[in-house]
């Protein structure tokens, strides 16, 4: 939307300044800041203006580049002479319910339906992101037959155990659990669906989460058991689906998405992996899987592209080496892809959590 360049000169300050904003959308909320409810103070002090937000999805490191964009848009868009903008951040939590599990605010799946698109090494990337914007996030391996969290993150031996409860492995700041610290590397899983979907229960409930924003939960591929117990017996805040532009990737991802509708997971978006090549040698880009075939399945589906990911030499690098390129990389263009997609997914979980409480009824107690 296009603003009025000059502000008009019958209307005061603070009214210039919420119309300002009220015609401006945020890029990772896609809405407005005032109908974000992120608005706390708008004040005016003669020609100063005082902006104050509390965001609720992380933004220690977004709040410098979203503060120079307010104050460029209220400097040309107001009569204002200066402008001071502050900005807070807080994750709250999810409603509670009696399966909420202890100490972690959200639980948000990451789902492929198909294997081999890379969403293991896009739901680290991802926990990663959050935590470098500040938030305290956790990692549970779900991928019970196939578990990938371990070599991800650069982990190996056994978890300890407290008070009847393991403790999470460390790895790069994120919180971990996963059934690879607890069999060899090696050794395959050869259980049926009823002990896989205890097992995970298990190290869901069992695990001693210690004050989480947000705990990732990587699936396997596919829509079976695990997928079901988690979204019918887990208290899951939202999804994020992952795939490639491939047409075969598409379909099973589509799967993926309408199973999370079919048990009212809300999907926050689509992120598509591998989208692009561009050779080292000569720059040339070549979109090897197809191309926009995410963009499509979203406008099918009624959900949004949260972004597109480069299929590159340096991702596949650092998931071998258990360092991945939030880590080796923290400033480069990789990451920042990363941040992006984190950034826009926390905020749209934001939105969806802000409805759900506004929607719940007041109790009041005789």
């Amino acid at each position: 939307m296009t603003l009025h360049r000059f502000a008009t000169p019958s209307i005061g300050l603070t009214q210039q300044a919420e119309q300002a904003l009220s015609q401006w959308v945020e890029p990772c909320l896609s809405c407005d800041l005032i109908s974000a409810g992120a608005v706390r103070e708008l004040r005016s002090d003669g020609t100063h203006l005082h902006l104050r937000l509390e965001l609720s999805f992380p933004a220690e490191g977004y709040r410098e580049s979203l503060s120079r964009a307010l104050k460029a848009l209220l400097l040309a868009h107001t009569n204002a002479a200066s402008v001071k903008i502050e900005i807070d951040w807080t994750v709250t939590a999810a409603p509670v319910t009696a399966q909420a599990v202890p100490g972690v605010k959200h639980l948000i799946a990451v789902a492929s339906g198909k294997g081999g698109v890379g969403k293991s090494t896009t739901a680290t990337n991802i926990a990663l992101a959050l935590a470098a914007d500040g938030a305290r996030v956790g990692m549970l391996d779900a991928d019970l037959y196939g578990p990938s969290q371990p070599r991800l993150l650069g982990l190996s031996g056994m978890p300890e155990s407290r008070d009847g409860k393991l403790e999470p492995m460390l790895g790069h700041g994120l919180q971990c659990m996963s059934i690879g610290f607890l069999v060899d590397e090696e050794a395959p899983v050869i259980w049926r669906g009823p002990m896989i979907t205890q097992a995970l229960t298990r190290l869901l409930q069992e695990t001693h989460w210690q004050e989480l924003d947000y705990l990732i939960v990587d699936l396997p591929p596919g829509t079976g058991d695990i997928h079901l117990t988690l979204a019918q017996k887990m208290p899951v805040s939202a999804a994020l689906i992952v795939t490639t532009p491939q047409d075969l990737a598409l379909l099973d991802a589509r799967k993926g998405l309408r199973m999370f509708e079919k048990v009212n997971v809300p999907v926050l978006g689509i992120i598509e992996n591998m989208s692009l090549h561009v050779c080292s040698q000569c720059g040339h880009e070549e979109h090897i899987f197809g191309s926009g075939g995410a963009r499509r399945m979203a406008e099918q589906y009624g959900s949004e592209l949260l972004g597109e990911l480069p299929l590159d030499m340096r991702i596949r690098i650092g998931a071998d080496d258990g360092l991945p390129v939030l880590v080796s990389d923290p400033h480069g263009s990789l990451a920042q892809a990363y941040l992006n997609i984190a950034r826009r997914a926390a905020a749209r979980l934001s939105l969806r959590s802000r409805e759900t409480q506004a929607s719940l009824p007041n109790v009041i107690e005789a």
